[in-house]
């Protein structure tokens, strides 16, 4: 008997699972990796009221989105090689739990202190659906059929951060930073509800068992293979390439507002179609995936992230018309779309036998560049086009170096834990029953 939901279809052969998610999985995980960046930034327009309720500074206010980060970065670090010792769903819907009441805790906190506190934890629990979604994704597919899955997560979760200060921007002052964090708790509330009925447990104790036997019989280790240079290169690849997202939705604010004079609707609208450009560029790149090799794609995205970085310095140093950044931004977040998902799976197939560890290592990197780049695009007296380029170069230049260390892929992988199956019809799903 098992504790999770039945998925029927997923009762196949390893050929079948290795080839696609279900769809109803697959939105899932997708779903789960999107709420916390969403609840990074929805508040971000409701500072003003908040500090003036709570009688905070402007620094204090700013703690709340700074032990959020924190929290996210170590609860991944936690939660991940949680998960490969104890399954996926145990330390998933345990998260999901503490994060709603934590969620709870934001929206009726009194003071400061107490909503310093919520945020701390709820990005500590809220983690469990990003770093525990990408293992179950990992779990269930690989090679192409990943990279086709994590381009759809992460253009939905790169899509949250981006979207989340438009939404929070027109919430603000109808509902106040009390109902905002009212939509997070509700948020938060449907990742539960997910975590218990749609996702099923993809490493039970005869498949963890199993992934022991293996890992003993080919000499691998967490280790060695999260030592590897495939796994550091994309690893780093993943991580820099998201920073430098998170620098262009700090700095987006002043290029479209200051420097191009665009009104609040205006940046909204700019927001929206760069939005649209990054889903329809990471569709395309999951379209791709099987036709074109992961380093292949992720070289092209790197391509066009580098030369918008080169651009901007362009603009900064020749005073090329503003207008022209209405064109390098989009580019960057094309460039984005191609990165993200195929690093991500490349760097989770170089660690078979601890994927949960290594997607706890991806996000933990994500988490702690992201806070640094976004910082950096946002310092007073600098101007905003000279201080983007100079983080979208060094972040996609670290990128670019960690892509040259993967080299070329070894001819003999290390083994699959699925590679040969145990008995016929084996799945992830059927060996927790």
């Amino acid at each position: 008997m098992t504790m999770g939901p039945r998925c029927d279809a997923l009762e196949t052969d390893n050929a079948a699972e290795s080839s696609r998610v279900p769809t109803a999985i697959l939105v899932a995980t997708a779903f789960m990796g999107a709420v916390s960046p969403f609840a990074t930034d929805l508040y971000l327009p409701a500072f003003p009221e908040l500090a003036r309720e709570l009688d905070a500074s402007t620094t204090g206010v700013q703690l709340t989105l700074t032990a959020f980060l924190i929290g996210a970065a170590l609860g991944q670090g936690v939660l991940g090689p949680l998960s490969d010792r104890l399954g996926r769903r145990a330390p998933l819907i345990a998260g999901a739990a503490l994060c709603c009441i934590a969620s709870l805790v934001a929206v009726l906190a009194p003071t400061l202190s107490v909503l310093v506190a919520a945020r701390f934890v709820q990005g500590a629990a809220g983690a469990a659906g990003m770093v525990i979604g990408r293992a179950v994704i990992a779990d269930l597919v690989t090679g192409a059929a990943a990279a086709r899955s994590f381009s759809v997560m992460m253009s939905i979760a790169g899509v949250a951060p981006i979207g989340a200060p438009v939404i929070g921007g027109l919430m603000a002052d109808p509902i106040g930073w009390r109902g905002i964090f009212l939509m997070v708790f509700a948020l938060t509330l449907g990742v539960l509800a997910v975590a218990l009925l749609v996702i099923p447990e993809t490493l039970p104790p005869r498949r963890r068992a199993r992934l022991r036997r293996d890992r003993r019989r080919t000499g691998g280790s967490t280790g060695s293979a999260l030592l590897s240079r495939e796994f550091l290169g994309y690893a780093a690849v993943s991580a820099f390439g998201f920073a430098a997202l998170l620098a262009y939705v700090s700095a987006s604010p002043f290029l479209y507002q200051g420097l191009l004079g665009m009104s609040a609707s205006g940046y909204g609208v700019m927001f929206a179609v760069n939005s649209v450009v990054l889903i329809a560029m990471t569709f395309l790149s999951s379209r791709l995936a099987g036709r074109l090799t992961a380093r292949t794609l992720v070289g092209i995205g790197l391509t066009v992230m580098v030369f918008t970085g080169a651009a901007l310095f362009a603009v900064w140093v020749f005073g090329s018309p503003p207008a022209i950044l209405a064109v390098l931004l989009p580019m960057m977040l094309g460039g984005f779309g191609f990165v993200q998902g195929n690093a991500v799976a490349a760097a989770l197939s170089a660690a078979p036998y601890a994927t949960g560890t290594a997607s706890a290592v991806i996000g933990f990197a994500q988490f702690a560049l992201s806070g640094a780049s976004a910082a950096l695009v946002s310092i007073d007296g600098i101007d905003p086009v000279l201080s983007l380029a100079v983080v979208l170069a060094s972040t996609t230049g670290c990128a670019s170096v960690g892509y040259l260390v993967t080299g070329r892929p070894n001819r003999r992988r290390p083994l699959r834990p699925d590679d040969e199956p145990t008995r016929e019809g084996s799945s992830p799903i059927s060996d927790a029953r």
